[in-house]
């Protein structure tokens, strides 16, 4: 059986299918045009965030029994369409929990003490102390949008930074909410007591947007923003303007609704915004664990008869 790999993989997910003895062809960068006319040759398509399996994908795939995801986001499959063919989508939800939550953390901290914007004004020659004003984040509070895996691993950072923790989670009881040493509360009310909000659910249609000018009114002056969660989650046009007017002091975002960034978005013009290109599962250690994982899952399924059932 044969295995495409068309986002960038660890090559120890590699090794372990071809030592399954499946046939493995990595061919990254397709347009979506080429993966339509590569995937009828394909029994399993392993992918990151770079591929989208569209319903025209779908239908072509002919042969395509399983498509997993390296990686725990699944906005950029089809889920519908892939159901309705009897195709598995498998995902790997652990494998960089913490990657992505310590870089969350990061944005926090490079935001909060304006880092980014520093070490450009040094590198520039200059030598502006009193213009880089920070904040602590001691007493702080921090406001936790869906607390789940990598969610509950930021209220550890947090919480060992002696910020208190609120969190909303629809799924969140309140036996684990104690266990995490957090507080939950309903999202307007996040959003009236945090002074920072983090994101951390998945993109769809409930939460597109949700972040918008009728949430962000209902936040403090002076708010702060991260996500490194998807774009979409946040309607860049009216954080744009929250930012300009000061409504929300600073934003940092890992990831855009559209991918790359556009060079023309305005939020780059702000130098209250500061941004990363899609970094967070970028670490070493992630990189292997979500390999590893998904590759031992398409080898269960397609070379050990794993049915997805206990």
């Amino acid at each position: 059986m044969k295995v495409l790999i068309s986002d960038s993989l660890s090559e120890r997910g590699v090794e372990i299918l071809k030592k399954a003895g499946l046939t493995v062809d990595v061919k990254t960068k397709l347009t979506p045009a080429q993966l339509i006319e590569e995937i009828p040759n394909y029994d399993a398509l392993i992918i990151r965030s770079g591929t989208k399996v569209t319903k025209d994908v779908i239908a072509a795939a002919k042969n395509l029994k399983v498509v997993g995801r390296a990686g725990s986001g699944l906005d950029n499959v089809d889920l519908p369409a892939a159901t309705k063919r009897g195709i598995v989508v498998m995902n790997t939800p652990g494998g960089n929990t913490v990657t992505t939550a310590e870089h969350s953390f990061s944005l926090l901290m490079s935001m909060a003490r304006q880092v980014p914007q520093a070490n450009a004004s040094v590198k520039a020659g200059k030598w502006e102390k009193n213009k880089f004003m920070g904040m602590e984040l001691f007493n702080k509070t921090i406001g936790i949008v869906g607390i789940g895996q990598i969610g509950s691993y930021v209220a550890k950072l947090a919480q060992g930074a002696n910020m208190t923790v609120i969190a909303y989670d629809a799924f969140l009881s309140p036996e684990n909410a104690k266990k995490l040493g957090v507080e939950v509360v309903d999202l307007e009310t996040l959003f009236s007591r945090a002074d920072i909000i983090t994101l951390h659910v998945p993109l769809t249609t409930e939460t597109k947007h949700m972040i918008n000018a009728a949430a962000i009114q209902k936040m403090k002056h002076g708010v702060r923003i991260i996500n490194c969660a998807r774009g979409g989650i946040v309607n860049e046009t009216d954080l744009f303007e929250a930012l300009k007017s000061g409504k929300v002091a600073a934003a940092a975002f890992d990831v855009f609704e559209k991918e790359p960034v556009d060079p023309a978005n305005p939020l780059l013009t702000l130098e209250n915004f500061i941004c990363t290109p899609h970094l967070g599962a970028a670490t070493t250690e992630a990189q292997e664990n979500v390999a590893w994982a998904i590759a031992e899952q398409v080898v269960d399924f397609l070379v050990r008869g794993w049915s997805g059932t206990p």
